[in-house]
């Protein structure tokens, strides 16, 4: 029997004052705004959609995995300007990760990475499901495979 999932993407709240910086101030904070010049090829986290060309966004560095553990990291992730918070149905999976090569880590409740996988994301869901067949896996992290950049997490519905 398969375990239902959540897919979370990262809140506009936590990004949303970046929109307000000059491009100066971005700078000082290692982020660039930037002009979209092809699709697929940004993919928002936020959203969790590709943005589309001619669109503004921004380049920054995240923490993404904020832990007490050897695998905290941190990595470039980007955002568009008129970006909402995607919600997700329960089981289901966003378009931008469908029609890419992903790295899948899933974690234990320590924040210790338990498995990895790199996977086409037409079989997102069946890893996804593999994962959480796993008693002490407790979340997942998704990745884009070549870049390595942070998508989104993924959590037991």
């Amino acid at each position: 029997m398969s375990t239902s999932f959540q897919i979370h993407a990262l809140p506009l709240e936590q990004v949303k004052s970046l929109f307000t910086l000059t491009d100066q101030e971005l700078i000082a904070k290692d982020a660039r705004r930037l002009t979209v010049d092809a699709k697929p090829g940004n993919p928002c986290r936020v959203s969790l959609c590709d943005a589309e060309i001619g669109e503004k966004a921004i380049l920054f560095p995240y923490t993404h995995h904020d832990v007490d553990s050897p695998y905290q990291a941190a990595g470039p992730i980007i955002v568009r300007e008129n970006a909402t918070t995607a919600q997700p149905k329960v089981n289901e999976i966003p378009e931008m990760l469908l029609i890419r090569l992903l790295s899948v880590r899933a974690y234990d409740a320590d924040g210790m990475l338990l498995g990895a996988e790199v996977v086409d994301g037409k079989v997102l869901e069946q890893q996804i499901h593999q994962y959480f067949s796993e008693e002490n896996i407790k979340y997942i992290h998704v990745h884009n495979a070549k870049q390595g950049c942070f998508n989104c997490w993924v959590e037991r519905a």
